[in-house]
């Protein structure tokens, strides 16, 4: 077990199916011991239709397999004389599994075995600090929840994210501001008369104006641009704006770092409430704005003509 000590946890599948193999090993013998006609892999169908004769997508529900699975195990105990297959009398369209005399024969004959291998399974419980079943049962009720791709993604993307460095704009950063935003917005829409105002000019148009604009950077590379545009309006104190992440950096989390980034930096400046402006079709983007707490107003003027959503954050002043 060297081996699986050395690669730790990441390895689990593969210690898994190196126990399940010892296991499926010794219960092929056991078979033999008791001169039993199964195969290991065919029990839990075997036991589902001891029970009740029933339809492959029926068993496959009940015993958690795929139903491509269930098939082919039922083709394989029918070859063998164990299962046979009828139209269901009060349903013509589906097809019945149930034990065959041979089937049934075996299910009597193998009650002394599945006694002796449950007392086997005990003792080998008794002997250990930590309940394997139940440990199993808590293991499928997590992966249940969230299952362990999702972690994986999720550790990803916030391994990812603390490699992210959020600066302040410097003239450095024009191409990239100007290039990031021309890159979505042509993906989507059309690029506008506003946009070229703010993204030809960010100094003039956003800066000077008591605006500001922050950068994300991942391995020193801007790969994501937010900005706030001061307003003149008596409800509102800046847009937030041109917020834009390369493709080749999406999900790194990025989007979610600018956008807590861009708030804690308007508070700073004393804003008590945001504004933005987006396209319902950019559905990711729609989800982080509620996320960040933006929430959905109507009838400001906007200059865009692909605006057809308008939402505001109150963040109060510290």
């Amino acid at each position: 077990m060297n081996f699986y000590t050395q690669t730790g946890k990441m390895a689990i599948g593969s210690r898994l199916r190196l126990l399940t193999d010892k296991i499926t090993e010794d219960a092929a013998e056991i078979y033999k011991l008791y001169h039993v006609d199964l195969h290991p892999k065919w029990f839990p169908v075997f036991h589902a239709l001891s029970q009740k004769e029933n339809t492959i997508t029926e068993i496959a529900q009940i015993i958690g397999h795929s139903h491509p699975s269930v098939s082919k195990i039922v083709t394989e105990m029918s070859r063998k004389g164990i299962v046979t297959e009828k139209k269901d009398k009060s349903d013509g369209r589906r097809n019945l599994v149930a034990l065959s005399k041979k089937g049934k024969e075996i299910a009597d004959q193998i009650k002394d075995q599945l006694a002796d291998v449950n007392s086997a399974i005990e003792d080998i419980l008794g002997s250990t600090r930590n309940d394997l079943w139940k440990a199993i049962e808590e293991w499928e009720f997590v992966l249940e929840q969230k299952s362990l791709l999702r972690r994986v993604q999720e550790q990803k993307k916030l391994r990812e994210g603390s490699q992210v460095r959020i600066v302040d704009y410097s003239p450095e950063y024009a191409g990239a501001f100007k290039t990031l935003n021309e890159e979505w917005i042509s993906a989507y829409f059309k690029m506008e008369e506003a946009d070229h105002k703010a993204l030809d000019n960010p100094d003039s148009y956003i800066l000077q104006k008591g605006g500001a604009i922050i950068v994300a950077l991942y391995n020193d590379e801007p790969v994501g641009v937010c900005a706030l545009i001061k307003m003149n309006d008596p409800h509102y104190d800046f847009e937030l704006a041109k917020m834009a992440v390369s493709p080749k950096a999406q999900g790194k989390n990025i989007g979610w770092l600018l956008g807590r980034a861009i708030i804690e930096k308007a508070a700073a400046m004393g804003a008590f409430r945001l504004y933005l402006e987006s396209n319902t079709i950019l559905k990711p983007a729609i989800s982080l704005y509620h996320k960040l707490g933006f929430k959905k107003v109507a009838g400001h003027p906007t200059p865009y003509e692909r605006c057809n959503i308008q939402m505001e954050l109150e963040i109060g002043r510290g």
